[in-house]
Formats: C-alpha cells, structure tokens, sequence
C-alpha cells in the first residue's frame, strides 16, 4: 500500500513537471475558420507565435463579402482585413490542464471596405483596433478547435475554427 501511494505522488509530480504551456516560446500554431458577424460570414487565417509561456503574438488576414440594402437597393461590400494581436494565456494562473487555453488580449488591423460604385462610401480604407477573449480545447499535442469574441474592429462578433500547432 505504501509503494501505491509513492507510485501516486510520484506520478503528479512528473506529470505536473512535464506539462506544457498550449503554446510553448518559439513555437507556432495556424488558426482557421469562419466568424460570426452581422457584416456577411467572415473567413480567417492566422498563426500564432509563443513569445512567453503566457504570451503569444498573431497575425491575421480575414475576407467576408456581404450584401445590404440602402435607400431601396441592395449593394454588394466587401471587407479585407490584415491584423495584428496580443494575447496573454491564463493557463499558468488558473492552473488548467494543458488541453485547454484561455486568453485575452487586443488587436490592430488594417481593413479596406470596398463596396458598389453607386453607394456611398465606396472603397473605405482604416485602422481598426481591438480586443478579443477566447479558448482553445485541444483534441492532441498537435490539434485543437478555438472559440473567440472580440469587438472594437471589422471583425467584431466571434470566431470559430480549428488550431493546428507546428
């Protein structure tokens, strides 16, 4: 019964030892999916680069086209965006598992708005800065799928799609 209980002990100490953080420093993971939005149904791709333990910095390019009604026509938009995030994970201080990742953190971006040549407003270009809250489960070491929800910029609402690490 003793050598159950060193086996025990021995077996949550190395486990906790050998943990690692959902993105290690240096290491990168790709992000994909498709976003929740009032301005049409947005795609995403990114990845993500450890910086810290807790740390992570993003880049981001995103697309969505969409059609909306003004003064009794319909026009078709479009809006292009390239952005930049910061994220800090709080795995480390709420003591999760390493198949889970919460984060928050905040972004800035580039986006250009195009739209039909007959509406108002047409080819809008701007800086969008925001701020973002979200969690990963991961399936392996390797495969997870994100949940995020982020406003302040052209991709305010939410995103969902798979993460892969490298």
């Amino acid at each position: 019964m003793k050598k159950l209980y060193i086996f025990i002990l021995i077996s949550l100490f190395s486990g906790s030892a050998f943990c690692q953080y959902p993105l290690d420093k240096g290491q990168v993971q790709l992000n994909a999916g498709f976003g929740l939005s009032g301005w049409g149904k947005p795609v995403y791709i990114g990845l993500d680069f450890g910086v810290h333990k807790d740390m992570s910095l993003g880049l981001e390019l995103s697309y969505r086209k969409y059609r909306a009604r003004w003064d009794k026509m319909y026009f078709d938009h479009s809006i292009t965006g390239i952005s930049g995030n910061w994220n800090y994970h709080f795995n480390s201080v709420l003591d999760l598992d390493d198949q889970w990742d919460f984060y928050a953190g905040l972004n800035c971006g580039w986006y250009i708005w195009r739209s039909e040549a007959a509406y108002y407003g047409t080819d809008n270009t701007g800086l969008g800065l925001g701020a973002q809250i979200g969690g990963r489960y991961y399936f392996n070491d390797k495969i997870g799928i994100n949940l995020e929800a982020g406003g302040g910029n052209a991709f305010s609402g939410g995103k969902l799609g798979i993460t892969v690490k490298f």
